[in-house]
């Protein structure tokens, strides 16, 4: 009964299959959790969507930006953007199912047996993780409802606001919420996030830093796996694992075994291509 954790696939259905073939990977017994940005931009978004739908409660996955595009190409509130591949998703004949599945995947996931939290971009460094899951638990329950997220999708594409507050009602506290658990990279240290630059050590200044650089405190025991963000790579720390190594930009597609333990060795998988 082991449990697998994967990068951002994009569609790239290839690599996947030799990753799972290579771990022997068993979905009766065994779980694949996805980090989000299961498609868009590589060649098999629907073959994608289709085998981690047939995997059940043997998947689990946490929305990335790319398959919130999605929804919002669904449902008519975004057109198709240069390098998009969602065509044969949006013809595709389960359409209708697959906006209810991706409704129903959470911005945050939590593993109290192996101590694991996953987001596709992070957890916003201002929040405590009992902050950052009553957060993402708001946002869900809007997106399961479809009249509620269809009328949140067509308010949500905005830089701004850039910092979070209490204070923040409605519209502006839902797309903070849902920036910073799929779009966020840098941080100042006042808390603003960075959108414009999506490079990594070259960007790095003292008001641009990553987020996963700032203390918090209340991460301590646990670890938090996250992707969206190609150009930093693989990152391997105790409580951070980041799994986006470019794999649909000519990179690979990397997958972790979970241990039990945060101290314990994880045993890395990776494919091209």
């Amino acid at each position: 009964m082991a449990t697998y954790v994967v990068g951002d696939i994009q569609g790239c259905y290839d690599p996947l299959m030799r990753l799972l073939d290579k771990a022997n990977f068993d979905a009766n017994k065994d779980t694949l959790y996805c980090v989000g940005d299961l498609v868009n931009r590589g060649p098999k978004s629907l073959k994608t969507l289709r085998f981690l739908m047939s995997l059940e409660d043997k998947c689990v996955t946490v929305l990335g930006n790319h398959d919130i595009h999605l929804l919002a190409m669904i449902y008519g509130i975004r057109k198709p953007r240069t390098g998009d591949t969602l065509n044969k998703i949006l013809d595709a004949s389960e359409v209708d199912n697959i906006s209810t599945w991706l409704r129903r995947q959470p911005l945050l996931y939590k593993s109290k047996k192996h101590k694991t939290i996953l987001c596709h971009a992070g957890i916003y460094p201002w929040w405590t993780i009992k902050k950052a899951t009553h957060l993402a638990r708001e946002v869900e329950s809007v997106f399961q409802n479809e009249n509620q997220c269809r009328d949140l999708l067509t308010h949500i594409y905005s830089n701004r606001p850039v910092k979070w507050s209490n204070d923040l009602t409605g519209v502006e506290r839902h797309r903070f919420i849902i920036n910073a658990f799929t779009r966020m990279r840098f941080c100042s240290p006042k808390g603003r996030l960075n959108f414009s630059d999506s490079g990594y050590a070259t960007k790095i200044t003292k008001n641009r830093i990553p987020w996963f650089d700032y203390k918090n405190s209340s991460l301590d025991e646990w670890r938090i796996v996250f992707g969206h963000w190609s150009s930093a790579g693989f990152i391997f720390r105790r409580n951070y694992l980041g799994l986006d190594t470019g794999c649909v930009w000519g990179g690979q597609l990397t997958m972790a075994k979970l241990p039990k333990s945060l101290d314990n060795p994880i045993k890395i998988y990776q494919e091209r291509n």
